[in-house]
């Protein structure tokens, strides 16, 4: 599959959820996760690897740029959407990315209804936004492994720091 079939806009949601559902009816279990991914890290790679591990399709939540402005500051992002999406959809771990403009993703997870719902280990599982929608329906929610020393903001500062 092209990497750009890879990538959604959430407007379109009868397109991504189609495919969805076909990987359902094969038996697929869905992992997903949300982010802005601004600045993709090492700490990123490992999280998406591990979050893979947990099924089969792994979906991605991705702010848009309007949605990483309101939470992260008229600075951010640093990248583009259509460039943050490219460089999440040609991993080879992520089955699809969905561009969302919510602050948060519940209207996206409460539409894919994901089996594994899954964030950084920064996260309690009581905080994860849609953790309630997918445990209600059979699903699980788990809070990854968090690699110290790997933060989009601390980068972002240390380069505006440096003159």
């Amino acid at each position: 599959m092209n990497y750009k079939n890879k990538i959604f806009k959430e407007g379109n949601f009868q397109d991504y959820l189609t495919i969805i559902d076909d990987w359902k009816r094969e038996k697929n279990k869905i992992v997903f996760t949300n982010g802005c991914f601004d600045l993709l890290h090492s700490g990123h790679i490992m999280y998406l690897n591990e979050a893979k591990k947990n099924g089969d399709k792994l979906v991605i939540g991705l702010n848009s740029d309007e949605s990483v402005r309101r939470l992260k500051g008229e600075n951010r992002p640093i990248k583009g959407e259509d460039c943050r999406a490219d460089i999440l959809a040609f991993m080879g771990e992520i089955d699809m990315v969905v561009i969302f403009d919510e602050d948060t993703p519940l209207d996206l997870i409460t539409k894919i209804v994901p089996d594994v719902l899954v964030k950084g280990g920064d996260w309690e599982i009581e905080n994860i936004v849609g953790a309630n929608v997918v445990i209600e329906n059979g699903g699980t929610v788990k809070s990854l492994n968090f690699l110290d020393g790997h933060s989009t903001t601390n980068i972002v500062n240390k380069v505006l720091n440096q003159n």
